[in-house]
């Protein structure tokens, strides 16, 4: 296992799922530019309530910085090409909306970090 700290954009949306003892985790991917200019996917994993919360808040596109542990896989495309990919179990989630709120209670200004969401 590998710690590290994946930036990207979602590759459609995060979904909500819920496992066998009732407990709610999200699941997600992200595509990330490898230092060689091509696409990497991460399948991302989370059940921590803060990160499921701050991936749900999120839609298809939106820029994401992860860290959690990582597991290196390689995938097989259409073409038959080999291709690389990470699955990460997520420990931390920093979107925009996260930076927004850290200025905003800075300057005394925001109260609630997922205010669509405080019903969860």
């Amino acid at each position: 296992m590998i710690d590290g700290l994946i930036c990207g954009r979602l590759h459609g949306a995060p979904e909500s799922r819920i496992d066998r003892h009732k407990q709610t985790f999200a699941v997600a991917r992200v595509r990330a530019a490898s230092s060689e200019g091509e696409n990497l996917f991460v399948n991302v994993i989370a059940f921590d309530n803060a990160v499921v919360d701050g991936l749900l808040a999120l839609g298809d596109g939106d820029s994401v910085a992860l860290s959690g542990s990582l597991t290196p896989r390689v995938w097989t495309d259409k073409q038959g090409h080999h291709r690389p990919s990470l699955d990460m179990v997520a420990h931390q989630v920093l979107t925009a909306y996260h930076v927004q709120h850290r200025r905003a209670l800075a300057t005394g200004q925001d109260e609630h970090p997922f205010p669509d969401h405080a019903e969860r």
